[in-house]
């Protein structure tokens, strides 16, 4: 009888893990239509010099690169868009697990998320990728190379700088969320630095082009936001330790 219980609770679980997977796929799909209607613009936008406004002339050099191109701008929208709403069904799935203290330090974190997101995309976009842009520019104009940027290549280069550190930028997030739950502690982090730093030079490498330069424009905010997580995380201990000495005086 037990078995049956705990198999039909899986079967519950997986249902409700469906449905909330569909939910988040129609909506999706949903706002991907509707994001078709600015691809547009927001190509013009993309393909306009940052920093001096100069508009960056790119060329095809394949039939489907300017579709490929369109998609894409037209899925990131969708994705970036559909994101609390996603982040809402994961925590509405997890939560009937948790603790009243984990739900609300849970839910109280879910719009920070899209915030750091944004910050880390505007950090990605209009300041490692102009200073990414600048640097191989003045190296092929000492090559003597002449400049003729495709597309997709052009498109694929700012992905692989914005998009990572855009996600990168939750890691003060998600350190303050395991502070929070009493999974990780500030000693913990800073015994933990030099790994911590090996691991991020390994990400840094990973998600970016073939180049050295590239990796270390990620590398310092990667570390800049690990110090910062070290900071807040040791700000919310203080406080936990603080409730937890009034709680017990309290009950002395």
């Amino acid at each position: 009888m037990a078995e049956e219980q705990e198999m039909q609770s899986i079967v519950d679980h997986l249902s409700e893990l469906r449905r909330r997977l569909m939910l988040v796929c129609i909506v999706f799909v949903i706002v991907l239509v509707g994001a078709f209607f600015v691809v547009d613009p927001i190509y013009h936008y993309l393909t306009t010099n940052a920093i001096s406004g100069a508009k960056i002339e790119l060329n095809a050099f394949s039939f489907w690169d300017g579709v490929g191109v369109y998609m894409k701008i037209a899925m990131l929208v969708s994705l970036g868009i559909t994101l609390p709403f996603t982040l809402y069904q994961v925590w509405a799935f997890v939560s009937p697990g948790l603790r009243p203290a984990e739900r609300r330090a849970t839910v109280k974190y879910i719009p920070f998320v899209f915030i750091c997101f944004l910050v880390g995309l505007a950090f990605g976009y209009y300041v490692v990728f102009p200073l990414a842009m600048s640097f191989t520019g003045s190296l092929n104009k000492q090559l003597g190379l002449v400049e003729t940027y495709g597309m997709a290549d052009y498109f694929k280069f700012m992905m692989n700088l914005v998009l990572p550190i855009s996600l990168l930028f939750e890691l003060p997030l998600i350190i303050l969320f395991l502070t929070q739950l009493r999974i990780v502690t500030p000693k913990l982090l800073r015994k933990m630095r030099r790994v911590a730093y090996f691991a991020l030079v390994v990400i840094s490498v990973m998600i970016t082009p073939a180049d050295l330069f590239s990796a270390f424009m990620v590398l310092i905010p990667l570390v800049i936001l690990y110090e910062l997580s070290v900071l807040l995380s040791q700000r919310v201990h203080n406080r936990i330790v603080a409730a937890d000495a009034e709680r017990a005086e309290k009950y002395k």
